[in-house]
């Protein structure tokens, strides 16, 4: 993960599921059971927070996707 905003959030794949996490924090801001459910719940973070970032992590962890903005609350 390069240097970012502090308000963008990265959905990467976990055993226990898709987790949401701050850029260079290892502890998830949310845990969901499946990627889709992930991405918006990382949009909610993004935009409570006044926008940001949402990069999701591909499903051969190989990358990152292109990152999609939220939109401001």
């Amino acid at each position: 993960m390069g240097k970012g905003n502090d308000n963008d959030r990265y959905v990467v794949q976990r055993p226990e599921g898709w987790a949401v996490v701050k850029e260079d924090h290892k502890r998830a801001s949310a845990l969901e059971g499946t990627q889709k459910a992930a991405i918006e719940r990382a949009k909610e973070i993004t935009g409570n927070l006044g926008g940001g970032e949402v990069r999701v992590q591909r499903r051969d962890r190989s990358r990152f996707r292109d990152g999609q903005r939220a939109k401001k609350r």
